[in-house]
């Protein structure tokens, strides 16, 4: 029996943990936070996505409870949470700068809330060497937060976090002050952390590969407003505006004007002087439609010679060769001055380069490598 995915958001019997209903929030006459609808479902890994400024922290506070909406209504498991502190909601917020007590050790960093809620000794003891467990900080348990490297203070900050169990945790930028590498870590450890306590976690960032990397669903935003919900590779593979296309990874943009040719099928003027396009979209166009094409780099070839059978194929120059080591990204300019990239894997460990700056190539793709897009 293959394993069941987790996707709640397509099971109408399934009802969301948290249900954003057209809520607005303004600050004077800047509105933040327009007009929005959301749901997040138990056990999520939810990212929020987006430009600086777009609202993505807004939300998060809202849930936090450090700001109220001016108009709709947030609910947390069927409750409207407006009315409800901070402190009393079963939600969690880890901040970027992880908020930790200097002159405490991580142990008592981890069992500061506990204390707090007045939870017996014995059982502090026991939930903290959960959280330590977990986080894999048994060894640091005595040492204070400025003897421990950055990635163990963001666990600690983690585990403080978790301890008190909240239904929901909020994280907001959780990975900014970490090194590349430690980051691409530690992703794959919150992944784990999510997975083994069944919290649901929704996380604030600007950065689309670990929205990517470790969400179940990813709303991208602009302006307060959510452009779209989906799993990662929907959002990759099936954008549904130019702006969602563009903001996540590398993408080629042809505008032009579509002429449905078939079912399903068209032809897109795009040159004075080149042939149109083919594409397949299960979107209508109808004649002379204005539309955008957005094809990835990773579904375009290069060749020397024109490829025969080519669903598309356009002539251009090498402008720019970007070599990233695993791949390499071509710039191609068009006859109009169109530039499209072309990305190729570097398979061998030492590979002559077939093409050069200011090469003649030939670009292909198929008819169903591109999305074709109204706006």
């Amino acid at each position: 029996m293959p394993e069941s995915v987790f996707a709640p958001w397509n099971d109408a019997s399934q009802k969301p943990l948290i249900r954003f209903r057209n809520v607005t929030k303004s600050f004077g006459d800047f509105t933040a936070i327009d007009d929005l609808t959301l749901d997040i479902y138990e056990q999520e890994f939810f990212a929020l996505l987006g430009p600086s400024g777009c609202g993505k922290t807004t939300m998060m506070r809202m849930l936090a409870g450090f700001e109220t909406p001016t108009s709709g209504v947030i609910e947390l498991a069927g409750q409207d949470i407006a009315p409800v502190p901070p402190n009393k909601r079963a939600v969690n917020m880890m901040f970027q700068s992880y908020a930790l007590f200097p002159h405490l050790s991580v142990y008592e960093n981890i069992a500061f809330g506990l204390r707090r809620g007045n939870m017996p000794k014995q059982d502090i003891d026991d939930r903290v060497s959960e959280m330590l467990k977990l986080t894999r900080l048994e060894k640091f348990a005595r040492r204070k937060p400025h003897q421990i490297s950055g990635g163990q203070r963001q666990r600690v900050a983690l585990a403080r976090s978790l301890a008190k169990a909240p239904k929901l945790l909020l994280l907001d930028e959780p990975l900014g002050a970490l090194d590349a590498k430690l980051r691409q870590a530690t992703q794959f450890e919150l992944m784990d952390i999510q997975e083994k306590t069944g919290t649901t976690f929704v996380i604030v960032t600007h950065d689309q590969e670990e929205a990517m990397t470790v969400a179940s669903r990813v709303a991208v935003m602009d302006e307060g407003r959510i452009m779209q919900v989906a799993t990662p590779e929907h959002i990759y593979e099936v954008p549904e505006s130019v702006y969602v296309a563009d903001f996540i990874g590398d993408v080629n943009i042809i505008k032009g004007a579509a002429s449905p040719v078939g079912e399903q099928t068209y032809q897109i003027k795009w040159s004075k002087t080149a042939a149109p396009l083919n594409a397949v979209s299960d979107r209508p166009f109808s004649e002379g439609q204005s539309c955008h094409l957005a094809i990835r780099p990773e579904k375009v070839g290069i060749h020397a010679d024109r490829p025969a059978d080519a669903d598309n194929a356009v002539q251009g120059t090498i402008l720019d060769i970007a070599y990233l080591g695993n791949i390499s990204t071509y710039h191609v300019e068009l006859p109009g001055g169109q530039i499209v990239k072309a990305q190729t894997a570097n398979t061998r460990r030492v590979s002559r380069r077939s093409f050069t700056w200011e090469d003649t190539v030939w670009l292909s793709w198929t008819a169903t490598a591109g999305v074709l897009l109204a706006q």
